[in-house]
């Protein structure tokens, strides 16, 4: 990608809502540096915390149903050229997407790496199954490769952004908590209060020791059972892609799927495992209704529950892996493995994922095509993957070096692919 031209002068950023922490304070700062004006708006006194910069700072003290009409008079008061957020679906962010479209202004959609950990993704219009991506074909995903004569990258230090991630999130919801009264109208776009998020947070800490024994235990007997096995990768009920971009509307519904397909397809000496998603807080009982459903179809005893913790090693010894449309799934096709998907994925294309009915997948899973894969892979990696983190002060660091200028950039990463225009990225391999 070249540099010329690449200034901020003239365009006019307004931010949303971010990650829990500083990223979005450290985005706008060295936008402005580039030239550019930045504002941000904030909901809740949590979102103002992490903006120290007051003189751009915009409170929304409004109810949840005047936000549209303040947002459309914000973009045309402040002339918005772009328009910056993580994730597109909550609603606040929907209806500023909808009217920044409308008005031909530019959509920066952050959001956690569909390669992640190492990675995270930078689009522009929307995210997951919003995301160009889903509309593009894997031939057309080959043909800008040939402008591309970059090997495939290794993946770059890991940027230790877990634990950061929950300190942030459960300060994040502290601020909030404690800040009711300047923003009394303010409504999570989750269905929990508050409170009972801060809480939950707090119950997650508190419980880590006690939850890396159970771990520890679940995957001891899975290893030294010698069976052959399925892998369930779960998400968070109360997840956006699980939410927006799925048939489902609770967890209990895909484990309901999940469990009777297995009775009916799986040989009777498999077993069924189930890996929690890292940040599971417990708002669904999940391990409960696993026990529930495999007592009611008659598998109890080769079923299994393994509370967060690495997915490498349990993948490495599966025979299939199945999801509804969790990012884990990359790592399943990287190793060659079939997969079962059930929403809009943006790898769920038919030359990876299988479409065969869950009995059937169990029975004698169809394997990917790891040739198309690694070509895809590498097209992501190219375009809108970028090392780094939101949470660690490393893992930022290694993000501002290369977004920035992603973002000032004429063309969207998919475009400047195709035109030869795309940011080198394997200066990056050594970042720290």
């Amino acid at each position: 990608m070249s540099t010329a031209g690449l200034t901020g002068e003239g365009r006019r950023f307004l931010f949303l809502q971010g990650p829990h922490g500083p990223w979005f304070h450290r985005l706008g700062r060295m936008l402005r540096a580039a030239g550019a004006e930045v504002w941000r708006v904030g909901f809740n006194r949590g979102d103002r915390v992490f903006w120290p910069d007051r003189a751009s700072y915009i409170p929304y003290r409004g109810l949840p149903d005047l936000w549209p009409e303040t947002c459309a008079d914000l973009l045309r008061e402040k002339a918005i050229t772009d328009i910056v957020l993580y994730g597109d679906t909550r609603p606040a962010h929907a209806h500023a997407v909808r009217l920044a479209r409308a008005a031909g202004i530019t959509v920066h959609v952050f959001e956690e790496g569909y390669l992640r950990p190492h990675w995270v993704t930078y689009e522009r219009g929307g995210s997951n199954g919003h995301s160009r991506l889903t509309s593009l074909t894997l031939p057309e995903m080959q043909a800008a490769l040939a402008h591309s004569d970059m090997d495939l990258p290794d993946a770059p230090a890991h940027w230790g952004d877990m634990r950061a991630h929950m300190f942030y999130g459960a300060l994040y919801h502290w601020f909030v908590l404690t800040g009711g009264r300047d923003y009394p109208a303010y409504r999570p776009h989750r269905t929990l209060t508050v409170l009972q998020e801060f809480r939950l947070y707090c119950r997650r800490f508190a419980l880590l020791p006690v939850h890396a024994l159970e771990r520890m235990a679940a995957t001891l007997r899975i290893r030294r059972g010698g069976f052959p096995y399925h892998l369930v990768l779960l998400q968070l009920e109360h997840d956006s892609s699980f939410q927006m971009h799925s048939p489902f509307s609770t967890m209990t519904e895909f484990l309901q799927v999940v469990v009777e397909g297995f009775a009916r397809g799986a040989a009777p000496h498999h077993h069924l495992v189930f890996k929690a998603h890292p940040l599971e807080d417990g708002r669904v009982p999940v391990a409960h209704e696993i026990r529930r459903l495999a007592r009611q179809h008659g598998v109890e005893s080769r079923v299994h529950f393994v509370r967060g913790g690495k997915l490498a090693p349990l993948l490495n010894h599966a025979r299939s892996a199945v999801t509804v449309n969790s990012t884990a799934g990359q790592q399943v096709l990287w190793r060659g493995l079939p997969l079962k998907t059930f929403g809009a994925a943006v790898y769920a294309k038919p030359e990876f994922v299988s479409s065969q009915a869950l009995p059937d997948f169990f029975r004698q899973p169809t394997r990917p095509d790891s040739r198309a894969y690694r070509d895809y892979r590498h097209y992501l990696l190219e375009t809108s993957q970028i090392p780094g983190g939101f949470y660690s002060a490393r893992g930022r660091r290694a993000l501002l070096r290369q977004v920035v200028d992603m973002m000032l950039a004429k063309e969207d990463p998919y475009d400047a692919l195709t035109s030869g225009n795309a940011a080198p990225r394997q200066q990056l391999r050594l970042v720290n």
